[in-house]
């Protein structure tokens, strides 16, 4: 299709938004997009509608198909509410729980998504103020919904915001129910959205919920003993500027711990994200005050959640008194550890448990599922596959934890999506375990390694935002698919994994077998000879295609952590240059 004819396009869809459905906010700014005189930020604006990722809607707020406003998120609770109603048409009353963070515009969509579940007769429990992900999961499966939303664009810069849509068990939603959601709001039109609420259908949540949330995140605790005998870790927490300001703190407080030292600047609820460019806990420059607070106070553990609190950064000293920011796999390969050690230590495992990783994340938590005897699932990245599979489960085995490398971990099941106000809980009593047997949390991390093996990973992304970056995306994906690399850190490739096909190829027998999935996905996996894993898949949520590594080695005792770290960051960045990253 030619750039002119996509310009054509584009500005017919533009000029629809200037018609008198849409109301005189929108209809200005889409006036000054067709008058700039550059036509990308029109192009970006309409070239396509938001749909449904791995974790909802979500993009840039502005007027457009293409942005988050008034209209797309509009569009999307009315192809929803008519999903309900068709799907729950037996009930007398459908119920969906309602939350959001802190950004820009949340409250409004919030209440604008609230006023159209009600128009359309659906029971819409709103909290009454920002609140964490995982308690908007938990509260679907208390009021007993048939489903949930909640805005929130997680960890993605200030200009972002999004949509993350919950089935009644509080999971995202997958399939068949996404695809056919995204087919439901395609069929919307402005006009079909039903804007004006009935307030009587509205039920406002607040503390009441909070405590009956933070009752359940209690019971993550495995050794309430350990935590009453170091009480008094000294531990740092910072919201960065989201909804786990008052929630994290308190539910930290419940199990016990006494000295939580704050970053105030943090603490201010802010959209605009004012301490930081982008409010990540994997990037250290989001971490770095709460850091510099441990410093001054002499922190046991440093702890930092995204603003809407489902994904958990953790920092600790290492050997030689600095802090340094353990990655997502290092916290998920703590946590599954701990769980599995504590619960055979207590003969609290009747051989039916389990623990679920995604495809992308170290090799070493089904290793060490493996060796304790506990089944482990591997699943898309993504909470609602980890979900799913809890779901599948049900009443058969007992899911004990799941996590993957981008920060999120879900130590229970009472939520059905990342949980950070559990996993803060459970990574202080970690920490306080670890005291009480003389180590800090880095040496806890070295010797998981030297028990079951050394492991190094970590993740480059290439940014190519608008139309033309997903072209580039798709093109990267193509090349790699048609033209795998021969060998890559001087080792030969020994195999390949097409989630697009379901097909895993041995390179040298030249067999293949089917992986065993529900359904496909864009993803690409590359093993070596001497078990190095590269995973490739474009974000589901971002305009990034995203490189993961790890690569394996062997970690004999502390004092060669650090030549073994630098061995491996030689191999992957070597393996990085290969792939001209």
């Amino acid at each position: 299709m030619s750039d002119q004819l996509v310009s054509q396009q584009v500005r017919a869809k533009a000029q629809e938004w200037l018609s008198g459905t849409y109301d005189e906010q929108t209809r200005e700014e889409v006036r000054q997009l067709l008058e700039a005189e550059d036509p990308g930020k029109l192009t970006d604006a309409f070239y396509k509608n938001l749909e449904f990722g791995t974790g909802g809607l979500r993009g840039i707020m502005g007027a457009g198909t293409n942005r988050i406003n008034k209209y797309t998120v509009g569009a999307a609770t009315q192809g929803l509410a008519n999903y309900l109603k068709e799907n729950f048409s037996s009930l007398d009353l459908i119920k969906v729980a309602i939350g959001h963070d802190c950004r820009n515009n949340s409250r409004y969509f919030a209440e604008t998504c609230a006023q159209i579940f009600s128009a359309n007769g659906i029971k819409a429990f709103l909290f009454d103020d920002l609140r964490p992900t995982p308690e908007l999961s938990f509260a679907i499966r208390e009021l007993g919904c048939q489903s949930g939303i909640i805005i929130t664009a997680s960890h993605n810069p200030r200009e972002y915001n999004g949509y993350k849509a919950y089935w009644d068990d509080g999971s995202q939603i997958v399939a068949p129910h996404d695809v056919n959601i995204v087919n439901e709001v395609s069929k919307v039109k402005p006009s079909d959205i039903k804007f004006e609420g009935d307030t009587s259908l509205i039920e406002i949540m607040g503390a009441e919920m909070d405590e009956k949330f933070l009752a359940k995140v209690k019971t993550v605790s495995i050794l309430p003993e350990v935590i009453e005998k170091h009480k008094d870790i000294k531990i740092v927490y910072s919201p960065i500027h989201g909804t786990g300001v008052k929630i994290v703190p308190a539910a930290l407080r419940k199990v016990g711990f006494t000295h939580i030292y704050h970053v105030p600047e943090q603490d201010v609820v802010s959209g605009d994200f004012p301490t930081v460019v982008s409010p990540n806990p994997e990037e250290e420059a989001a971490m770095k005050m709460a850091m510099e607070r441990a410093v001054e106070v002499h922190a046991d553990v440093v702890m930092a959640t995204d603003p809407d609190a489902d994904r958990l950064g953790v920092a600790t000293q290492n050997d030689k008194g600095e802090y340094v920011i353990l990655n997502g796999n290092q916290t998920a390969l703590i946590f599954i550890y701990y769980i599995i050690t504590q619960m055979k230590k207590a003969n609290r495992l009747k051989g039916n448990e389990y623990v679920v990783k995604t495809i992308v994340s170290t090799e070493l938590i089904a290793e060490i599922a493996r060796k304790n005897h506990i089944g482990y699932y591997d699943v898309y990245t993504g909470f609602k596959y980890i979900a799913e599979v809890i779901r599948d489960q049900e009443g058969k085995k007992k899911y004990i934890g799941g996590g993957e490398e981008s920060f999120g971990f879900m130590p229970a099941d009472f939520v059905r999506d990342k949980d950070a106000v559990s996993s803060c809980v459970l990574m202080a009593e970690i920490t306080a375990w670890a005291k009480d047997q003389g180590k800090t949390l880095y040496e806890l991390l070295q010797d998981i390694y030297i028990q079951y093996g050394y492991s190094k990973e970590k993740m480059k992304y290439v940014v190519r935002p608008g139309k033309s970056g997903a072209e580039e995306i798709q093109k990267i994906m193509e090349d790699l698919r048609n033209k795998p690399p021969k060998a890559l850190g001087q080792s030969k490739l020994e195999r390949v994994k097409d989630f697009s096909t379901l097909v895993e190829k041995n390179l040298p027998t030249g067999e293949e077998i089917k992986i065993n999935q529900k359904e496909t996905s864009n993803v690409l996996q590359f093993f070596t000879c001497d078990g190095t894993k590269i995973s490739v898949r474009p974000s589901g949520t971002e305009p990034k295609i995203k490189f993961y590594f790890e690569v394996k080695g062997n970690l004999p005792v502390r004092s060669l952590f650090d030549e073994t770290e630098q061995a491996a960051d030689d191999k992957i960045e070597g393996m990085m240059k290969e792939l001209g990253l």
